[in-house]
């Protein structure tokens, strides 16, 4: 099953946030595992300007550098267009904040399977309007465990 997958700028930071809290480290986890999954080929990843521009305000130079060598594994860039732009702004009119709302857009754009973060407010927000989106937006634990328990059924 080739999925494609588009990870926010929280999940490629996931890793480096503190490991002690067992959520973060589990999801952590997860992200690590849909990276080795999209370098073996088995799952596509998607990326964008977007995730450039917002890990261009990375302040930790390390943590940039590593995190920009994972959206080299992305088959597919997303570029900012005007179709992307205005969907942009369609998403930030429902609540969306300015980062979020061009994320979706350009995994819409990017025709990806899932949209991954760890923000609680925005899977909230994305929860809400589910039926105005045309990508589904999930945590990226939850995620992979549904996959596990889909392929042992």
């Amino acid at each position: 099953m080739e999925l494609s997958i588009y990870l926010d700028v929280c999940c490629l930071n996931r890793p480096f946030d503190d490991q002690t809290q067992e959520r973060i480290h589990l999801e952590a986890e997860a992200v690590q595992l849909i990276l080795v999954r999209c370098q073996s080929g088995e799952w596509q990843l998607i990326s964008s300007e977007v995730i450039e521009d917002e890990l261009d305000q990375t302040p930790t130079e390390e943590r940039k550098r590593q995190m920009m060598l994972w959206t080299f594994l992305a088959t597919t860039k997303v570029m900012v267009n005007e179709q992307v732009k205005f969907r942009s702004k369609e998403l930030a009119n429902l609540g969306f904040k300015a980062f979020d709302a061009a994320h979706i857009a350009c995994a819409e754009a990017g025709e990806a399977d899932i949209f991954l973060t760890t923000d609680d407010r925005l899977l909230r927000l994305a929860a809400r309007n589910s039926t105005m989106l045309q990508v589904r937006v999930e945590n990226p634990l939850r995620w992979v465990l549904e996959i596990i328990n889909d392929r042992r059924d």
